[in-house]
């Protein structure tokens, strides 16, 4: 047996089968895949949350790249329902995976020795052995990197060659890039090539060279790219290709496909900023005409198999990843989208006559295919508003409800929900599936609920209508209003159950991941608009709440609520109920984010009592990873020994905040009144960012400059000084603005006394009373 060095030329990813058999071990699943089997609350709302029938109706999985998998995995074309469409290229690219040339004795002989060679060298000898081993495989490198042994020697080499080399390598082995690509071995050959040259993106003087190389691959992959498309191999080259010539990280791939349902919701219902990969603003220097050149070309050699690439796995794959890259590229989009959606050859090419009937029969068949659906789903999300506009009027108005009663093509109406941008593309929706919450629910399609509620409130419309609509789904006009939250908490063990007039808190039930992010959307709805919700929640028995408390989502139902502009009697009420177990929740990491919360929302008395049992779990609550922060945060040890001060602190801090929100929070007028801070009992409006900013920067001052104080005295000598040292320059800016719009009235000095800030001024006064007391104040 050939001995090739396995210490230093085995990569971790790697591993040498006596079988010599690398599609289950040496292509590991890809989180991207979507083969996660979680359950369905686990996997939150990419699969059926509220069908009670479980895995039956969940959504297939994507396939395995590079590999079949155990388990009923993908193993071959045919092991897929989808590919059953492909066999005249399944069957081409299996064959040319597995008939390969043989290498000659001599030259497997000289990549032994040269393997051994690389191992026992220093680094600097290294790069000349590369050289020559590189230079060797001229006009062999199909060959060597189909080659089971060989190709993992190979791809030492590519990572230990300088650039030159490199480029060399693969402008040498261009004409046979796609069958290296399409091979079991080749493919990894072929990504390590490109992986060791998106290392060397960031040095300006290798930028020609690299580009040159690129254009020659992409020459070659364009003449016949729907067989490296349809392959299970090429189809992953393919994809970190398209990443390299935009300029992102290969492994970007993954993320466009990622597993991790969560991630996508909390994307999708604005409980996280959307990260596009396509313009990430990490990406180093791409070759932004060469990705619009290689997208381009390949469609539009496509066209005539467009039916088949599809609903094709792999290929699905290639088209999404090319689609989210050319994010921002209205007209490249304009051109592809119509491809894929079959209308080439149909349409004038003029706005508003993109798609015809023809294919919006054959696009409404497809959204049952698992590959077109996932297809689809990004065509929404990236198409220009224009073409948006087209698919929604022409392809899915009046069939929502249909397409939404099916598995697959509710998480297409997601999407299409997701990817509104206005009010009127809303109102369409709205008029279809505003009324059908109830049925969307039964059917388990709550994810359809859920899109809708957050493009709502994403877009400040129909925001009443559907706290309305959410509320008389779960409970009818008979019941009263105080099972609303506990509902939407087990909304999957609500409407599974078959007596739901009297259904009951779940002990032991998880709470539903959907539920749970419609309740953190409501909450931000104006407070006019979610009384029945906050009758609901500040009704639930004490033990709910600290159940709710505990539970991840829960938790984050309760920060959403403590943090809605609804009345600081209200959110007190019900942080009472959390009384004697705050030491409890702090001792949870999903629960001590709540106990600062509720320490925020608190008069001075709550406080006292947040802090005094957090004291009794001191030692204890130390030693856990969140318990450092919480208690710094709260100063639980400036309140053990100087609970006086400490009293005084958290005094100043009341007023800090009140002071500084009444100088410089928003500025317009709502029919609320204005902010009331801790201690004072006037209904809450959720302040700006700014001012959440302030509050920080007034948390930092106080600790520095107000612990030296003695208790009682002040921490404000000055405020325009204090205001300084806090970066607040605008304090002056507020101040000449006043003076403008008084028309060269000036404001009396201000001054401060016991922590009380008063601003006069005859002009003002003598206005006030001209105007029957209006206040003209600046700000």
């Amino acid at each position: 047996m050939v001995c090739i060095g396995s210490k230093a030329l085995q990569s971790g990813r790697y591993k040498a089968h006596n079988n010599h058999n690398l599609i289950e071990e040496d292509y590991p699943q890809m989180p991207g895949d979507r083969m996660n089997h979680k359950t369905d609350n686990q996997a939150g709302g990419r699969r059926n949350n509220n069908n009670p029938k479980g895995s039956k109706n969940r959504r297939p999985g994507k396939e395995q790249h590079h590999g079949g998998g155990g388990g009923g995995g993908f193993d071959g074309f045919a092991a897929q329902p989808s590919y059953k469409k492909n066999d005249k290229y399944s069957s081409n690219h299996q064959s040319s995976s597995l008939v390969r040339k043989q290498v000659d004795p001599e030259t497997a002989k000289y990549f032994s020795e040269i393997a051994n060679l690389y191992e026992g060298a220093e680094i600097e000898e290294r790069n000349v052995i590369c050289g020559n081993a590189l230079e060797e495989t001229r006009g062999k490198e199909l060959e060597l990197a189909t080659d089971y042994i060989i190709s993992h020697n190979l791809q030492a080499l590519l990572e230990g060659a300088d650039l030159d080399q490199l480029c060399g390598f693969l402008q040498n082995a261009a004409k046979v890039f796609p069958l290296i690509a399409m091979d079991r071995s080749g493919s990894h050959v072929a990504e390590t090539a490109l992986k060791a040259l998106a290392v060397h993106l960031q040095d300006n003087d290798m930028y020609a060279i690299i580009e040159e190389t690129l254009t020659k691959i992409c020459q070659v992959i364009v003449v016949k790219p729907v067989n490296v498309m349809c392959d299970r191999y090429g189809s992953h080259v393919l994809r970190s290709l398209l990443c390299l010539c935009k300029g992102v990280p290969l492994d970007s791939s993954k993320e466009f496909h990622v597993t991790k349902s969560s991630t996508v919701l909390a994307e999708r219902f604005n409980t996280k900023e959307t990260k596009d990969v396509g313009n990430s603003t990490q990406h180093q220097r791409g070759f932004p005409d060469l990705l619009k050149f290689l997208v381009t070309r390949m469609m539009e050699c496509a066209k005539k198999d467009i039916a088949t690439l599809r609903a094709d796995q792999c290929s699905s794959l290639v088209m999404q990843t090319a689609l989210k890259l050319l994010v921002g590229e209205d007209k490249e989009l304009m051109n592809i989208i119509p491809i894929v959606l079959a209308c080439h050859g149909e349409n004038t090419g003029e706005e508003g006559d993109l798609i015809q009937n023809v294919a919006v029969l054959k696009t409404l068949d497809l959204l049952n295919d698992n590959a077109f659906s996932h297809l689809m789903e990004v065509i929404l999300e990236v198409a220009p508003e224009t073409l948006y506009n087209e698919i929604l009027a022409k392809v899915f108005r009046s069939r929502l409800f249909k397409v939404s009663s099916t598995h697959l093509g509710s998480f297409v109406i997601q999407s299409l929900v997701s990817a509104a941008k206005t009010q009127d593309q809303m109102d369409l929706i709205w008029k279809e599936l505003g009324g059908k919450f109830r049925e969307l629910l039964e059917l388990g399609r709550s994810g359809v609920v859920a899109s809708i509620i957050a493009a709502s409130q994403k877009l400040h419309t129909n925001e009443r209508k559907c706290s309305e609509a959410l509320a008389a789904a779960v409970c009818s006009t008979s019941e009263s209003s105080n099972c609303i939250v506990p509902r939407l908490l087990f909304l999957e063990s609500y409407f599974s159950s078959e007596d739901k007039s009297n259904w009951k808190w779940g002990k032991d039930d998880q709470m539903n991941v959907l539920g749970c992010l419609m309740l953190q959307t409501i909450f931000k709805f104006p407070s006019g608009f979610i009384q029945q919700y906050v009758t609901s929640i500040s009704s639930m028995e004490t033990n709910h709440v600290l159940e709710a408390a505990k539970d991840a989502g829960g938790g984050r139902v309760i920060d959403c609520f403590l943090s809605s502009n609804v009345s600081a009697k209200q959110t007190r009420r019900f942080i009472y109920k959390l009384r004697e177990h705050f030491g409890e929740l702090a001792m949870r990491p999903s629960g001590s984010f709540i106990v600062e919360k509720c320490f925020m929302a608190s008069n001075l008395t709550l406080r006292e009592t947040i802090a005094s049992e957090l004291l009794a779990v001191r030692p204890e609550l130390s030693k856990t990873k969140q318990g450092p922060h919480l208690l710094r945060k709260l100063d639980i040890d400036g309140y053990a020994t100087r609970p006086d001060q400490w009293k005084s602190r958290q005094e100043s801090k009341q007023t800090a905040y009140r002071e500084f929100y009444d100088a410089f929070g928003s500025t317009k007028k709502t029919k609320k009144s204005s902010k009331s801070f801790v201690g004072e009992s006037s209904s809450r409006l959720s302040p700006p960012r700014s001012v959440k900013k302030m509050r920080v920067e007034v948390d930092q001052f106080l600790a520095s400059a107000g612990t030296s104080q003695p208790s009682g005295s002040s921490n404000f000598p000055d405020i325009e000084a204090s205001m300084a040292k806090l970066g607040f320059a605008g304090f002056k800016r507020h101040h000449s603005r006043g003076e403008e719009r008084g028309g060269g009235k000036k404001f009396r000095k201000v001054s401060v006394e016991g922590n009380s800030m008063k601003t006069e001024s005859k002009e003002w006064n003598r206005n006030k009373k001209r105007k029957g007391g209006e206040d003209l104040r600046a700000y």
